[in-house]
């Protein structure tokens, strides 16, 4: 049986064809840059490579990209999931122009971003004028961090839900609502049940998106030590300094924590998949 199916009809070449040419492309995408990483951090031994990454601005500086990369995620899971529903559920004018912007961040080169961002959210900016006011500074802060990060990662979220609603029959919302269900019960119990897995996919998009982001970061965050600073920045900076070994540390840790968080995430996305009768 299993010959069977591996023989039958496909318009790709055979299995082993198929297999071969995959990981060749894995390999040279993926798998040889992380193992020229780890294989400069088994050179350099574990005990150097924590004494390079053990102090107080490394740490600071991957607990602000990952803790800003979080808060950003969350917030463009709500947003990008109110965004796709009025995409592809609402027909007014401009949909079109504002369906094509969500792919904006894609075309636009991050340090662009980061320059605008930065003219638009700095003291002497439109936005940053009108906060000052409010007692409310975004430039040169964390919070200049996550709106560059919501920036970038918003488009994972939209491109990722919006399919998804548009296979979702609004006859279900229809039936619920004339079962006596209200608005709050059918989208707990019937909308966001079927959207789980898609959501939980553009979150861990956005996530692995948002913590290596260098480019639209550093122009609005100010890049102060032990504040601003995020690990990507470091990385650079241990370059510039021909530090390889450094970099290689802040590199390796980065990594070991994308991987702990994706694969909870995950875990969590499987549980959610059985849980709904998916899988």
């Amino acid at each position: 049986m299993r010959a069977k199916i591996l023989r039958s009809p496909s318009p790709l070449p055979g299995f082993g064809v198929s297999f071969a040419i995959m990981m060749t492309a894995l390999s040279f995408v993926v798998l040889l840059p992380i193992g020229a990483l780890l294989g400069r951090g088994f050179m350099t031994g574990p005990a150097e490579l924590w004494d390079m990454v053990n102090s107080r601005r490394i740490w600071a500086a991957l607990m602000l990209s990952f803790r800003a990369a979080l808060i950003a995620s969350l917030i463009n899971l709500f947003f990008g999931l109110m965004l796709a529903w009025v995409l592809v559920r609402y027909r007014f004018w401009g949909r079109r122009v504002i369906d094509a912007a969500v792919d904006l961040p894609f075309a636009l080169p991050t340090a662009v971003a980061g320059i605008a961002l930065s003219a638009l959210y700095a003291p002497n900016g439109i936005f940053g004028q009108a906060l000052a006011p409010l007692g409310l500074q975004v430039a040169y802060t964390e919070v200049g961090i996550w709106v560059a990060l919501i920036f970038i990662g918003l488009p994972f979220v939209v491109r990722t839900v919006q399919p998804v609603i548009g296979e979702l029959e609004p006859d279900l919302e229809e039936v619920s609502a004339t079962l006596g269900a209200r608005r709050a019960y059918t989208l707990r119990r019937v909308v966001l049940p079927a959207l789980t897995p898609a959501l939980f996919s553009g979150f861990a998009l956005a996530l692995a998106r948002s913590v290596g982001e260098y480019g639209s970061v550093i122009f609005i965050a100010g890049n102060i030590p032990n504040v601003t600073e995020i690990a990507p920045l470091l990385i650079v900076i241990r370059l510039e300094e021909y530090n390889y070994d450094a970099a290689a540390a802040i590199g390796i840790a980065m990594l070991i924590l994308s991987f702990a968080m994706l694969l909870g995430i995950n875990a969590i996305q499987i549980w959610s998949r059985r849980r709904i009768g998916l899988v």
